[in-house]
């Protein structure tokens, strides 16, 4: 990334009912823990082993560290566009203007248009996408047809920045 960055924006997962789910799981494993595992009785009519009720907590809380540690970073400049979801990508993707025919910004509907939110893989011709939550996004469409959707929550800067460089191409 050798030019100025003109636009730059970070995003965590925030819904609300994601954060419910991982929170109520974590607590009620905890809870089965708690009961067998430290006071010797049995948690549930069908109890899972200790080992089995503590090797779930873990695989549960490597889930929760991960949604905690998702992070979709976006970064415009002359050059062109650098998108990292970590933990997926560990360096910047680069996208140089040179390749993409059209770049703008756009409304949409990440359940119908590309089975949800996250790191989403091409359905029905959509595309790929990185969002993590809204459904306001930057439509990137490259020379050789192919698409990708990254989402933002900062969309009229970021149709500012594209158009003070020469490159809102609908």
């Amino acid at each position: 990334m050798d030019s100025e960055i003109l636009f730059s924006e970070k995003q965590k997962f925030s819904q609300w009912w994601l954060w419910l789910i991982l929170i109520a799981v974590n607590g009620l494993i905890l809870f089965g823990i708690f009961k067998q595992v430290i006071g010797g009785q049995q948690f549930g009519d069908k109890p899972m082993s200790n080992l089995g009720l503590l090797l779930t907590e873990a695989l549960i809380l490597i889930l929760t560290i991960l949604c905690i540690n998702f992070q979709l970073e976006t970064r415009i400049t002359k050059d062109g566009v650098y998108v990292r979801f970590f933990p997926f990508h560990f360096s910047f993707k680069y996208y140089g203007w040179n390749k993409i025919s059209k770049s703008f910004t756009r409304q949409y509907n990440p359940i119908t248009e590309y089975g949800g939110w996250g790191l989403r893989l091409e359905i029905l011709g959509s595309g790929k996408a990185f969002n993590v939550s809204g459904d306001k996004g930057l439509q990137l469409e490259f020379i050789d047809k192919k698409k990708l959707l990254i989402g933002t929550h900062k969309v009229e800067e970021l149709t500012e920045t594209l158009n003070k460089i020469g490159q809102f191409k609908k």
